[in-house]
């Protein structure tokens, strides 16, 4: 292990945003050194469902907020990339949903024509029935509407396996940060004793940006977590569902994604309204006992009898916001050669990497002629978290 090393990048975070942009670097010939103290993936990433939104979810009351205006993108930009044809290419990523879809239980239909007039959704929702219906609502006794959504469902897992790779040699598990100073200018860091000198750092690290800020010693800008309670269902009679079920709110009673366990069955995982503010106030036993209930109340034909409950606690790190809003765009801040971000969305980090880009393209940032890195110490991936709950 070389005691100095020199890159032009040094991004500490390794999750979907860090891992994205250190792979678009690379692309455009920088030379990169991404840094995770724990595993690749192993924070808000791994513990995403995988929704690559396009806005929809944040226009079902025809209001066209600054938040669908800014992912209405997204979507087309994962496609490409799974594609191959895009700004990373993909094509080994597991999709696991072409469409993810709304969902109306019956009795709220008619409150959706606002919804549907919203330019944050036109030309992008298609009513379906019958056998385009998910496999879990086809069922006689299905009775409500479903829409299919312009948007996806990505194997998380398989993502960060495939932004591992391309990450070549870049890739530090390293323990220790520590500011490296110049006449008190910020040059580099100090990771794990070796000291690392870069044109520009960049923190993506999520809720670990807080800690790496205040060994910097900078105030700001600050960070704020929002919280879920999420729930995870495994059992032999689940079929593929990826849905927002719509409950008259502003946001989607329970969202529901779909992924494939290591023994062949299915793992249900539930967010939206269930995984927030009451959902977290309950402790696991009371938020299993509502999921429970709701999944009974809406698709009472799945026998649920043999099937396995537990749920998980996840803290959205994000940039502060008034009223502990959620930021409608990816978060970029700058301090001197330092840049400090949040994605905010899975979906958003390709947006994370535009504002990445143009800071160094407004600010003359080239890449260097690239040394060869020696053999760094390389973090292990993070495993799908239903494999340690059940």
């Amino acid at each position: 292990m070389p005691s100095t090393l020199s890159t032009d990048v040094l991004i500490i975070g390794g999750g979907i945003a860090g891992l994205w942009l250190n792979a678009r670097l690379r692309k455009e010939g920088f030379a990169t050194i991404l840094v995770e103290s724990h595993t690749l993936g192993g924070g808000q990433s791994v513990k995403s469902q995988g929704i690559i939104h396009g806005g929809a979810k944040y226009a079902l009351h025809g209001a066209l907020t600054g938040a669908s205006e800014a992912i209405a993108d997204m979507p087309r930009r994962w496609r490409e990339a799974l594609a191959g044809t895009g700004e990373l290419d993909l094509s080994g990523v597991r999709l696991l949903s072409d469409a993810h879809y709304l969902w109306s239980p019956g009795t709220i239909a008619g409150n959706l024509t606002s919804f549907f007039a919203s330019k944050a959704v036109r030309g992008r929702v298609d009513q379906v029935k019958g056998d385009q219906l998910p496999p879990a609502l086809q069922h006689a006794k299905f009775k409500g509407k479903v829409y299919r959504l312009a948007e996806l469902v990505l194997d998380v897992p398989s993502l960060i396996n495939r932004l591992a790779e391309l990450s070549g040699d870049s890739l530090f598990a390293g323990q220790t940060i520590e500011p490296l100073l110049e006449s008190d200018k910020l040059v580099g860091l100090r990771v794990d004793g070796c000291e690392i000198r870069a044109q520009r750092i960049v923190l993506s690290a999520g809720d670990g940006n807080a800690e790496l800020l205040k060994t910097l010693n900078i105030s700001q800008p600050t960070q704020q977590l929002r919280p879920l309670h999420m729930i995870l269902v495994k059992g032999p009679t689940l079929k593929p569902l990826y849905a927002h079920c719509l409950g008259g709110g502003p946001k989607p009673r329970v969202t529901v994604t779909t992924h494939p366990a290591a023994d062949g069955q299915w793992v249900w995982y539930l967010g939206g309204d269930i995984a927030e503010a009451e959902g977290v106030a309950r402790d696991p036993d009371s938020q299993i006992k509502v999921a429970q209930k709701e999944l009974g109340d809406l698709l009472p034909w799945i026998d649920l009898s043999s099937a396995q409950w537990a749920t998980l606690r996840v803290d959205r790190a994000e940039p502060a916001q008034s009223g502990l809003t959620r930021p409608d765009n990816a978060f970029l801040a700058e301090s001197d050669n330092l840049l400090i971000g949040w994605p905010t969305k899975l979906a958003l980090a390709p947006d994370f990497s535009d504002r990445v880009l143009a800071s160094f393209k407004r600010d003359g940032v080239e890449p260097s002629a690239a040394s060869t890195l020696p053999d760094l110490p390389r973090p292990a991936i993070a495993q799908p978290v239903w494999e340690s709950l059940f």
